[in-house]
């Protein structure tokens, strides 16, 4: 089904001064007599709050054939894990492709209706959220098909100059794949806006490579923090509800890899870690002694009303973030990791994951024989060579200076 809704809006809806509507405006120009497909979730929305696909499917001329649904669904308020199959959105009547599920990108009869496929989803810049991932395998679907990519660019709302953490490789990818040969991937805060990171695979791994059209956002310097830009934040998915909450998820995510609660269930995700087992003073105690900058830790006791430990008491910490310019989550991670395992050796439970998540395969076994700045340092030679390849698709000025 395609739908088309012949509305202009007036200048006093759709005012120059918002970023999204004139992002959306220059896609709906560039748009014209074409059939979109759209790649978005419920976080997508414009300064005064209406949902993009809304607001598009009311400018004159807009023609939408096929919604994509990621992770957490073309809503946003799917748990995560939750597999999402086809369907029709009861709001417009459009037919919603998953994503997320039976297949990670769209398949060659989903895109015979599609004359463009637009990406729109916030991001929180940290390689393992999967939504730039599901934008990679779409735009390796669009150039299989000789199908338009546009990204419509959102800030990196941790900012878009720090980097950390250790780079993925292609043998260890977790979501994102590198292709063959390549010695470097992407470092897990990665210091890029979805628009500069779709660049970059697509000059550096994508063979064919897409006819990629970034649309940018506007009035953002890469040093801007998402509470600098004016805009309210959206939560992209149901426990990234913060900006508190993405300052520190590049480290503590490392939590969902081990048998402690991370948060889930409470209603601080990824800012609260614990377990039955744990006293929390005395874990407290340990990592405040450490002096990590930018953060302090407070002792807490709180019960999940959900997922892991869900109706028992634990024991744990809250990350305070004292200040966010100077605070290292990623290393901060491995400090937590490395002082739970240090006070419980035999309680605490390290899988796999946390090794994929971090992109260090032998994390488990490292991090209780290593000091952790050891396990850090080691990351340092893939990171520089990832920074080198990153520096040649930044879109974006830092500051007044106008430098990248």
């Amino acid at each position: 089904m395609i739908i088309g809704v012949g509305v202009l809006l007036t200048m006093a809806t759709a005012s120059a001064k918002e970023p999204v509507h004139e992002q959306l405006d220059e896609l709906a120009a560039m748009a014209k007599g074409k059939r979109l497909g759209f790649l978005t979730n419920g976080s997508a929305r414009t300064a005064a709050g209406m949902h993009d696909v809304d607001y598009l499917l009311s400018v004159e001329g807009t023609t939408v054939s096929t919604f994509f649904a990621p992770e957490h669904g073309f809503r946003g308020d799917l748990a995560d894990g939750h597999k999402i199959g086809d369907h029709i959105d009861e709001k417009s009547g459009i037919p919603v492709v998953s994503l997320y599920g039976q297949r990670k990108a769209p398949e060659d009869q989903h895109l015979q209706n599609v004359d463009m496929l637009v990406f729109d989803i916030p991001d929180v810049g940290v390689r393992f959220y999967t939504y730039v991932w599901t934008m990679t395998h779409a735009m390796e679907s669009c150039a299989k098909n000789g199908k338009p990519f546009v990204v419509i660019d959102r800030p990196n709302p941790i900012n878009g100059v720090t980097v950390e953490g250790a780079v993925n490789t292609k043998d260890l990818g977790l979501i994102g794949r590198i292709g063959e040969g390549e010695e470097f991937g992407v470092a897990t805060r990665h210091g890029l806006t979805a628009g500069e990171l779709a660049t970059l695979w697509n000059q550096e791994h994508m063979n064919p490579k897409v006819d990629l059209k970034v649309i940018k956002a506007k009035n953002w310097t890469r040093d801007q923090w998402w509470d600098e830009t004016g805009r309210d934040f959206i939560a992209p998915s149901p426990n990234m509800r913060t900006l508190a909450c993405a300052t520190i998820y590049p480290g503590t995510c490392i939590f969902e890899g081990t048998n402690l609660n991370e948060g889930r269930g409470t209603s601080a995700p990824f800012e609260m870690i614990g377990a039955p087992f744990i006293d929390g003073q005395k874990w407290a105690a340990d990592l405040n002694a450490r002096n990590l900058p930018g953060v302090k830790f407070e002792a807490i006791t709180y019960t999940p009303d959900s997922r892991r430990f869900k109706g028992e008491k634990c024991g744990g910490v809250r990350v305070v973030v004292s200040d966010r310019e100077a605070l290292e989550p990623v290393r901060t991670g491995i400090h937590m990791l490395h002082s739970i395992v240090k006070l419980y050796p035999e309680q605490v439970k390290i899988t796999d994951y946390a090794g994929r998540l971090m992109a260090t395969p032998d994390l488990a076994e490292r991090i209780r024989s290593e000091e952790p700045d050891a396990i850090v340092q080691s990351w340092e030679p893939g990171l520089e060579k990832y920074k080198a390849v990153r520096q040649k698709y930044l879109l974006y000025p830092t500051g007044e200076s106008g430098q990248q």
